[in-house]
Order: structure tokens, then C-alpha cells, then sequence
């Protein structure tokens, strides 16, 4: 059996190859113009696993760009809305 290399590394050192752009480049390019306290941006859904990987693609982008995101869903007519706090 060969050994094994193991090593510690900063979490901020792994990058995600996983490129979430082709599907939610619109959305992504609209969050880019949300200004603190201004609009907010609403999406239509058709299922729960889309909120999910709307939501999950919205924060990354935002955590990566240095902009705090935030959403509310309505359930009863199937959006979401994404926004800025002032």
C-alpha cells in the first residue's frame, strides 16, 4: 500500500470548477445592477430545486463579488424576489 499525501490548505485556496454562468448569466447580469435599497428583481419558478440552485448561484456570485444578496419567495403565485438592504 502506498502512502497517502495529505495536506492542510486555506478554504479560500479551493476554486470551484463548476461554471453556474450559461444557465443564469440574465440573472446573475441583473444582480450585478441591483443598487442597496433600490429594486428588486423577481423570478418566476417552476419547482423547488430551482429556487435551490437560483438561490445557491445568486449567493456565490455574491459572495465572490463582494455584494450581500438577499430573497424572499411568494409561494402562492411561484416567484422569487432578490434584493439589496440598504
Amino acid at each position: 500500500m502506498s502512502k497517502m499525501d495529505i495536506k492542510f490548505v486555506k478554504r479560500t485556496n479551493i476554486k470551484s470548477s463548476k461554471k453556474r454562468t450559461s444557465k443564469f448569466k440574465p440573472l446573475l447580469d441583473a444582480i450585478e445592477k441591483l443598487k442597496p435599497g433600490g429594486q428588486a428583481i423577481e423570478v418566476g419558478y417552476t419547482n423547488e430545486k430551482n429556487i435551490n440552485s437560483m438561490r445557491t448561484a445568486v449567493y456565490q456570485y455574491g459572495k465572490q463579488n463582494g455584494i450581500k444578496v438577499k430573497s424572499r419567495r411568494d409561494a402562492d403565485s411561484k416567484k422569487i424576489y432578490f434584493y439589496r438592504d440598504k
